[in-house]
């Protein structure tokens, strides 16, 4: 897995980064209006110059709605609300 070391961001424990994946794949599966968004959309990146940035809970759902806004064009800001 390829992780973007130049982008600034705060992770607890990079070492589960690949189950996060995994679990992230299989979040897609259970979110076909987004899945189906970025298969219509995707290539034309309709939200190319949109800068969103959003603070909610983390969660692996949310980690698709993230991908699924930058695979749309966006460039995207997080910050998780979680207090934990």
């Amino acid at each position: 897995m390829f992780i973007d070391t130049t982008i600034p961001y705060r992770v607890a424990d990079i070492s589960l980064a690949e189950w996060g994946r995994k679990e992230i794949e299989v979040s897609e599966h259970e979110m076909p209006g987004l899945m189906a968004l970025r298969r219509k959309y995707g290539k034309q990146k309709p939200l190319k110059g949109a800068r969103i940035m959003g603070s909610l809970h983390m969660t692996i759902q949310t980690a698709v709605l993230i991908e699924t806004l930058v695979e749309l064009g966006a460039e995207v800001r997080w910050c998780s609300c979680n207090i934990f």
